[in-house]
């Protein structure tokens, strides 16, 4: 799990590959990638893909929710 968080003082710890910071929670933005259609932490100008779990959780910790719902436009798609 790439997400760290520690609640007695709502830090965090972000891994992914070689990419590892940690800071406050609150410092943390969740964004949406809208080609990946995926969501990812950034802290420190860093970032890693997470799950929506993760997401939910580090907002709960205090980050910032930046998230959208990615829409697709082709009438094929079952989303």
């Amino acid at each position: 799990m790439p997400v760290h968080i520690e609640p007695s003082n709502q830090t965090c710890a972000l891994e992914q590959g070689d990419v590892r910071v940690h800071g406050p929670a609150s410092a943390v933005r969740i964004s949406t990638d809208d080609g990946k259609s995926m969501s990812r932490a950034e802290l420190d100008g860093r970032f890693i893909w997470i799950t929506e779990a993760e997401a939910d959780a580090l907002t709960v910790a205090g980050a910032f929710d930046g998230r959208h719902h990615v829409k697709v436009d082709d009438g094929d798609s079952v989303i």
